[in-house]
């Protein structure tokens, strides 16, 4: 946000900066998370884009590493869509090994009996975490599953927390996945959902300057605005900064709810952006079902006729997809 905008309105942090808004489904949600892990399970854990999974992801993470009851590894890899088992090997050699830097034996069986052993020696669950899950190729998440088998073989336990859009639960309930699927345990995060108005009101106390009311900053038509529109902490800091910043164009203040009407995109809640929130790029949905490009993005402006249109929607609902 500009400075000037934060000096007007007596902001004194970004509202990036804020921290974690917790409520009971977060405590809910790392409640469920560690205790499928110490059952060594494959858990998949989803949310729409901006919802909050990285903020979560780092709460259960800390969690886990306060109690010290579980080894914990993480993947770092960011081409997520070209990760295999031989990588998530790696991470676990990485972060399990007591060497500054590990020698990862080259040949798969005997790379598998050396990570067998050093999960074996750790005498704890280990937990693998894989963010941005839902860009892994079918085969990788397959994989998974043997892999976990590997290390039962070798009397440790591995379990495996992915962590992703929508579209992976999908994926995972996919007939062609039922080999993973049906060994995985998914949780749906949906961060704020019946608390925006909350989170409003609390990252406007935490961003404000000491002593400032926030109905100086913005009334409460149009906090019930943003909230009613609104279903991500992305998207609510997003629109409370060009909200601030539209009020500080004209001179006016606090924050009204014509000001917030003026700021919210009309095509919010289109088809393609509502698809993408959850996971399903351009390139994903032609891959998925089986289009040309020029067809799938007619289907996605309204433009396809009636008859494909309708098959097409059939389709995309029998999969999971919101629309």
């Amino acid at each position: 946000m500009q400075t000037e905008v934060m000096e007007t309105f007596k902001l004194a942090r970004d509202f990036r900066t804020a921290g974690y808004f917790e409520t009971d489904h977060h405590r809910q949600i790392i409640k469920d998370v560690r205790t499928a892990i110490l059952a060594g399970s494959l858990v998949a854990v989803t949310g729409v884009i901006g919802s909050g999974k990285t903020f979560l992801l780092r709460q259960i993470w800390n969690e886990l590493s306060r109690e010290g009851k579980i080894r914990l590894s993480k993947s770092l890899s960011v081409d997520k869509d070209r990760i295999t088992i031989p990588t998530l090997i790696t991470a676990l050699f990485h972060d399990l090994s007591t060497d500054k830097e590990p020698k990862i034996p080259t040949q798969g069986e005997r790379r598998e009996r050396e990570l067998q052993q050093l999960v074996k020696r750790s005498k704890k669950p280990v937990a693998l975490f894989v963010d941005e899950a839902h860009d892994l190729h079918g085969k990788t998440l397959i994989g998974l599953k043997r892999l976990m088998e590997v290390i039962a073989d070798g009397d440790g336990m591995l379990s495996v927390v992915l962590i992703g859009h929508p579209r992976l639960r999908n994926d995972l309930r996919r007939p062609t996945m039922e080999e993973i699927g049906y060994r995985s345990v998914a949780f749906e995060f949906d961060g704020v959902a019946s608390r925006q108005a909350d989170y409003i009101r609390w990252l406007l106390g935490r961003c404000a300057a000491e002593g400032t009311d926030i109905d100086d900053l913005i009334d409460d038509e149009a906090i019930e605005l943003l909230a009613a529109r609104l279903k991500t902490p992305l998207q609510i800091e997003q629109h409370l900064r060009l909200a601030f910043e539209e009020a500080f164009r004209i001179g006016e203040a606090p924050v009204t709810a014509p000001i917030v009407e003026s700021v919210l995109s009309r095509q919010f809640d289109d088809l393609e952006p509502r698809l993408i929130r959850h996971g399903y790029t351009l390139r994903s949905l032609i891959e998925q079902f089986g289009t040309g490009p020029a067809e799938m993005r007619s289907f996605l402006r309204g433009e396809l006729d009636s008859q494909r249109t309708r098959e097409l929607s059939e389709q995309m609902q029998a999969a999971g997809l919101p629309i």
